[in-house]
């Protein structure tokens, strides 16, 4: 029995072989697996760009708010510009080292190690000068050849001479011939030599005030900025013992002193800038203001007369340790009577003239005035002097005033006199020549970068005013 609403089909195999293949014709081709995710990868992109938009919109704008408000604490700083009487803006660079005292270290042996090897801070506190006499040494007395009578010439007015190409000798310097430089090299127990103030009208004036301050100094670290070139930095990292035996002199000129004036670097009623006594130096002898640079850096026992030791920083750099550790540190524990900073480059003055030339420091021409004298004099090309490398950065130099230093030093002012004022050319001629002089602790370039928290220059030097 059947039911009506029920329908019976019957297919015959040739009629389900036919179905069959047109079901195949009419299948759908399968899908590839990742073709769903990026569909939906797609959609929810979409998704997300509708409900932020307004989001994205002020992102951009929010970014540049930051940006500018980063630029608040470097806004370009106002400079007094002497020549035209104006006031300019002048872009500061942004001070990322200043007040750094974390210490500088170096791999030796697979062990990681300080490179500034100091004393614990509670032997530090019971550190003193000792004013021992160096009874050993073969130079017993310095005496500084000197001209009481000269008359004022003018500044920077060379002296008339004679055999002699040089130029830039003046009333300051004297006019040293060649054969007194030969002279000065020799090893004896009372030396003259010419080392800077060879006239009182010589230039490099100093208030009686400051150099009354001066003499009372038995250890002074010691910095300069001629031409309004760089700013002042605090040293930092002291013990309460250096603050109390310590002298911090800075050299200034009358273009620093108006351009540290106008970024709020006031002097004291004290003559005092934090912990800088300042010393304003009037009649700069040198139009080269470079060489100007090197008499306080070469020739402070001449400058501190009654100071046993001194240690130099270049203006670009804060000194930020304490100085009688490092006198420690560099001088008493090696027993050495100077202490200064490998070149980091180099190590052949050869190689440091090429140097000199190709960034454009000196002229060829001074250049190879400079280095034909020293092949003729018999300097080698050796890389190196006695087991070191000769060749200095001296942009910190820590030293005892003993005999053999300060004419070590009247020396290498000579040289730099005579010949350019880049003074990395002259040391290794200076040490090589002056062979007496061998307790010289030439440091690694890492203890250097541990002594100071290095600036850069800010600006550029102005030179003299005429």
């Amino acid at each position: 029995m059947f039911n009506n609403n029920s329908i019976s089909i019957s297919v015959s195999d040739e009629e389900s072989d036919e179905l069959g293949k047109m079901r195949v014709r009419v299948r759908r081709k399968r899908k590839k697996p990742g073709y769903r995710d990026k569909n939906e990868l797609t959609l929810r992109v979409c998704r997300l760009l509708v409900k932020y938009w307004m989001v994205l919109i002020f992102l951009p704008a929010a970014g540049l708010l930051l940006f500018e408000a980063s630029r608040i604490g470097r806004r370009p700083s106002l400079v007094a510009s002497p020549e035209h009487g104006m006031v300019k803006k002048l872009e500061m660079k942004p001070q990322v080292n200043l007040n750094r005292l974390d210490p500088t270290t170096r791999v030796v042996g697979g062990v990681r190690e300080r490179c500034l090897k100091l004393l614990p801070p509670q032997e530090l506190e019971h550190l003193d000068i000792p004013m021992l006499e160096d009874t050993r040494s073969p130079v017993k007395s310095v005496l500084y050849i000197s001209e009481k009578d000269t008359p004022f010439l003018g500044r920077n007015t060379t002296i008339p001479q004679q055999n002699s190409e040089v130029k830039r000798f003046n009333l300051f310097t004297g006019n040293q011939t060649l054969d007194q430089r030969d002279e000065s090299y020799k090893v004896r127990e009372t030396a003259a030599i010419h080392c800077g103030f060879y006239s009182e009208n010589g230039g490099f004036r100093i208030l009686d005030e400051d150099r009354r301050y001066m003499e009372t100094c038995k250890a002074v670290v010691s910095t300069c900025a001629f031409g309004g070139g760089d700013d002042l930095y605090q040293p930092i990292g002291m013990s309460e013992a250096s603050v109390q035996q310590v002298c911090f002199v800075a050299f200034w000129d009358d273009v620093t002193l108006e351009t540290q004036e106008s970024v709020g670097h006031r002097i004291g009623e004290d003559h005092f800038i934090g912990k800088w006594r300042i010393v304003v130096v009037k009649d700069l002898p040198f139009s080269d203001q470079r060489l100007n640079g090197k008499i306080p850096k070469m020739l402070a026992h001449r400058l501190f007369p009654q100071a046993k030791y001194s240690i130099w920083v270049d203006s670009k750099s804060q000194f930020r340790r304490d100085p009688l550790g490092v006198l420690e540190a560099l001088l008493w524990r090696s027993k050495s009577v100077l202490a200064i900073s490998e070149h980091g480059a180099r190590s052949s003055v050869y190689d440091e003239a090429k140097a000199v030339v190709k960034k454009n420091k000196a002229t060829p021409e001074e250049v190879e005035v400079q280095l034909s004298q020293y092949q003729h004099d018999g300097l080698p090309d050796d890389k190196r002097f006695n087991g070191k490398k000769a060749l200095a950065e001296a942009s910190v130099i820590v030293r005892e005033h003993t005999q053999l230093t300060n004419q070590f030093m009247c020396l290498w002012f000579n040289e730099v006199v005579r010949f350019t004022s880049r003074d990395q050319l002259s040391f290794p001629y200076v040490l090589w020549r002056f062979k007496v002089l061998k307790n010289i602790n030439m440091f690694p370039v890492c203890t250097r970068k541990d002594l100071v928290n290095s600036m850069g220059h800010i600006r550029k030097a102005k030179p003299l005013r005429s």
